[in-house]
């Protein structure tokens, strides 16, 4: 079914107006993106999902997206018991939930010989088992109408199953050498969570796409990021030199987080109703010119 009124892309006050999201890897530059691109877009609240978040992390952003509420949520991805969790709060505090973008990926190490199976491990249950469990959890709560407009800003009725879930992940999931081995096996687990999800979403009005980035500046380079790659979501967009971006990028520079964030914003609303299973590169054309492959010990 198409969609109907509620939520037409093309409704004045916002292709998300009244939309109830949740962001995990929020604290992320691309995380932080996609936030304000579905603020911008007229969404009511934002759960905005990171280990460490405290109530005062996104004081300035909070501020910068009213009348949009941003809600600063700790929150463990790969935990199961904290997705049941975070779902019965979002319905009880505004009774309906239609976007969840998973953002929490993890880098890994550049080098198979530092990739221990503990490492390897996390950044599996990082990029697959985060939205394993949004695909296994968030479609009930998606499916869930609400036939009165509550009485917080934003706030719309809600009167259609409708549900988008997408995850951000890599060119990595496609072909190999963007980074280290982990990064690559993950990043295919992620998109395999994508094309398993079209067959069980069947029935529900809840859609799951990827979006496949390619080289994004997320703010650092070589020298000044974890190796191991434990806090890193990309890898630095500096890694290419200006002549070697120039050659091998269609569009002839490295991505911005921003850029990611509006494909994320086209997937989470109406325009991408029948849209579903896709994987959508976002890479300035690399990976059609010619695949990044990037020579790390």
């Amino acid at each position: 079914m198409d969609t109907t009124a509620d939520f037409s892309p093309y409704r004045q006050d916002g292709k998300l107006y009244g939309f109830v999201c949740v962001v995990t890897g929020a604290s992320q530059p691309v995380g932080l993106a996609i936030i304000e691109e579905l603020a911008a877009h007229g969404a009511a609240s934002i759960y905005a999902c990171d280990k460490a978040v405290t109530p005062d992390t996104y004081t300035a952003l909070s501020s910068a997206i009213a009348p949009t509420k941003l809600i600063p949520y700790p929150f463990t991805p790969t935990a199961e018991d904290e997705t049941l969790v975070l779902i019965d709060e979002i319905l009880a505090a505004f009774g309906r939930l239609d976007v969840w973008i998973c953002s929490s990926g993890l880098l890994g190490p550049a080098s198979i010989h530092d990739t221990t199976p503990s490492i390897a491990q996390a950044c599996l249950d990082a990029h697959a088992l985060a939205p394993l469990f949004a695909l296994k959890h968030a479609p009930p709560a998606m499916a869930k109408l609400l036939t009165e407009k509550r009485a917080y800003p934003n706030a719309a009725p809600k009167l259609q199953k409708y549900g988008s879930i997408v995850v951000v992940g890599s060119v990595a999931a496609t072909y190999g050498g963007c980074w280290g081995p982990c990064y690559t096996m993950a990043a295919h687990a992620a998109l395999g969570v994508v094309r398993a999800g079209v067959a069980v979403l069947k029935g529900t009005g809840v859609r799951i796409n990827t979006i496949s980035a390619g080289q994004i500046d997320v703010g650092v380079d070589l020298q000044g990021m974890d190796l191991r790659g434990m806090t890193a979501q990309f890898p630095p967009g500096s890694m290419q030199e200006k002549e070697a971006q120039h050659t091998i990028i269609g569009l002839e520079r490295v991505g911005r987080p921003q850029e990611v964030a509006r494909v994320a914003g086209f997937l989470a609303s109406g325009f991408s109703s029948y849209v579903t299973g896709a994987n959508l590169v976002v890479d300035g054309g690399a990976s059609i010119m010619n695949p990044m492959t990037i020579p790390i010990g």
